[in-house]
C-alpha cells in the first residue's frame, strides 16, 4: 500500500538527533558500575602478591567524536572514537610479610564504539528500536597507583590494566543496549499514530512499513488518512504513489498526499462537520442588507406576497464530499455546496423557499505553525443554479452579487477559522520545528523544516 503521508530525516536530521543522543549516552555511560576486582599474580624478585580494588568510580567518560550513518536496508550505524574516561578507587597488596593500601587512578584512552541501530513497527504502527550490534574496543590503559610502595604495585599494572580493559568492553556494551531500549525505545514511542481533531475526525498516522534507511536519510512511511470518529469506513480510493524529491536542505520533510487531504474531506463529510448555516445574526453591519424576505423579494417577486417581511436563514451542506488536486501550481478544488433558503416563520417554523447549488473555484495557502498544517481558503466567483423551488421559477444568475456577498462574509470565515486551528503533523514529543519551507509537487504538498529539541 502506498503511504498517504511520508516523513523524511535527512543527515543533517539524524546529525541534530545524533548529538542529543550522545550526550544522553555519555551521561549513562558516567554512571557505569564497575565491580571490585582481585586477584593474584607473580612479580619477578616479589614472589607471589594478591591485590584488590574497590570503590572503583568513573569520574568522566566522554565521547568527543562521533558520527551517525544510515546503511541502506540495516538501520543506522553510530561510531564513536577517541573517546576517553577516568577512574579512581582504592586498592589494598598483600605479599610475603607486607600489607598495604591506598589509592589509584586509572585513564582509559582511545574507546572505540560502534553501535546498530535496527529500526522496526509494531502491530500498532508505532516505530520500534534496537540494538541489532554493538562492539567497544580500549586500546588504552594507564593505571596509577600511590602509597609507600607504589613502585612495586606499577611492576604489575599490566595485570590490573587488562582486566579493567575486558570489564570496561563488556560493560559499555550492555549500558548501550540498555540505554536504547529504556531511553530511545521510550521516546520514539511517543510519535503519536492517531491525532484526534475536535470531537468529529481524526487521524492515523500509523506506520504501514519500517522506517528504511537509504544512504542519505530515513524514510517512514504513515497511513496518512483521516477518518470519523463516531463511524470509520474503508476510503473509496488508494493514494498515489509519492515521487519524493531528493532535497536535503533542512532537516526533516513530510509529504502530504492528495489522498491525505481528501480523507480529511470524506471524513468531515460524513461526520456532518460540512454543514453551515446563516442567519440575520451573521451579516455583517457593514454588508448593507439584511437577511430577510424583502431583500430577496427583489429577485423573486412572489416572495413579497408569500412570506412578506420575514426573516430567513440558509443551510448550506455539501452533496458529496469536495475532491481536491495537487500540482506544483497548489491546492485547487471545486466544491458543489447546497444553498438552501427558508423563511422563518412566526411561530420560528420554517418554510422551504428554494434550494440553489454553489459552484466555486477554491484555491489553499498552506503553512506550519506550532507544529501544526494551517492553512486558508481563496475563492473565486460562485456559479448558481436553481434544483428546486417552492416559491415558483426565477433568475438565479440576478442574485449572482447577493450571494457571493454572503458566502465571502459569513462562510468563508468560519471555514479559515477552522483551518487556521490546522491538523496536528506526527512529532515526537518535545519537538519543536523552525525554517520552514512549503512546497507543492504532483499529487502531494511537501513541507520542510528545521528541528529542535526541548528538553525537559
Amino acid at each position: 500500500t502506498n503511504p498517504g503521508f511520508v516523513v523524511r530525516i535527512t543527515q543533517s536530521g539524524l546529525d541534530y538527533a545524533h548529538q542529543q543522543g550522545i550526550a544522553i549516552l555519555e551521561k549513562e555511560l558516567a554512571q557505569l558500575k564497575l565491580p571490585d576486582i582481585s586477584g593474584d599474580t607473580r612479580v619477578l624478585r616479589v614472589g607471589k602478591v594478591h591485590y584488590a580494588l574497590s570503590r572503583l568510580r568513573l569520574r568522566d567518560f566522554h565521547l568527543p567524536y562521533s558520527r551517525i550513518t544510515p546503511i541502506s536496508n540495516v538501520g543506522l550505524q553510530v561510531s564513536i572514537s577517541n573517546a576517553f574516561a577516568e577512574l579512581d578507587g582504592d586498592w589494598r597488596v598483600k605479599f610475603l610479610v607486607v600489607r598495604d593500601h591506598g589509592s589509584f587512578n586509572l585513564r582509559v584512552e582511545n574507546i572505540y564504539i560502534k553501535i546498530i541501530l535496527q529500526l522496526g513497527s509494531d502491530t500498532t504502527g508505532k516505530p520500534t528500536i534496537s540494538t541489532s550490534g554493538c562492539s567497544a574496543r580500549i586500546s588504552k590503559v594507564r593505571v596509577l597507583f600511590s602509597g609507600k610502595f607504589g613502585w612495586l604495585y606499577n611492576l604489575f599494572h599490566n595485570v590490573i590494566e587488562s582486566r579493567i580493559q575486558k570489564i570496561l568492553e563488556d560493560k559499555i556494551c550492555d549500558n548501550v543496549v540498555k540505554s536504547v531500549q529504556n531511553d530511545l525505545q521510550t521516546y520514539i514511542r511517543t510519535l503519536p499514530v492517531t491525532a484526534k481533531i475536535g470531537n468529529k475526525t481524526g487521524i492515523d498516522y500509523s506506520l504501514v512499513a519500517p522506517p528504511r534507511a537509504t544512504a542519505r536519510s530515513l524514510d517512514a512511511e504513515l497511513k496518512g488518512e483521516f477518518y470519523s470518529l463516531a463511524h470509520r469506513s474503508t476510503v473509496p480510493f488508494s493514494p498515489l504513489p509519492l515521487a519524493f524529491p531528493s532535497d536535503h536542505k533542512r532537516m526533516v520533510y513530510f509529504g502530504a498526499s492528495s489522498y491525505f487531504f481528501n480523507t480529511a474531506c470524506i471524513a468531515y463529510h460524513k461526520a456532518g462537520a460540512l454543514v453551515f448555516e446563516i442567519t440575520e445574526a451573521m451579516i455583517p453591519k457593514d454588508a448593507g442588507f439584511s437577511l430577510d424576505t424583502s431583500v430577496f423579494s427583489a429577485f423573486i417577486p412572489q416572495l413579497e406576497e408569500m412570506y412578506p417581511k420575514m426573516p430567513m436563514k440558509f443551510r448550506l451542506s455539501a452533496p458529496t464530499a469536495p475532491f481536491l488536486t495537487i500540482g506544483p501550481g497548489g491546492i485547487s478544488f471545486q466544491p458543489v455546496v447546497d444553498a438552501q433558503a427558508y423563511a422563518i416563520l412566526p411561530n420560528s417554523s420554517l418554510a422551504p423557499l428554494f434550494l440553489l447549488s454553489l459552484v466555486r473555484n477554491v484555491s489553499a495557502v498552506i503553512n506550519v505553525r506550532s507544529g501544526h498544517i494551517v492553512g486558508s481558503l481563496d475563492v473565486g466567483r460562485i456559479r448558481l443554479s436553481l434544483k428546486d423551488s417552492a416559491v415558483g421559477t426565477f433568475q438565479v444568475r440576478t442574485m449572482q452579487s447577493l450571494m457571493n456577498i454572503l458566502a465571502s462574509s459569513t462562510l468563508l470565515p468560519r471555514l479559515n477559522a477552522r483551518l487556521d486551528e490546522g491538523f496536528p503533523l506526527p512529532l515526537l514529543d518535545r519537538i519543536q520545528l523552525s525554517n520552514i519551507l512549503v512546497k507543492f509537487h504532483q499529487n502531494f504538498l511537501m513541507l520542510g523544516a528545521d528541528v529542535h529539541f526541548q528538553p525537559r
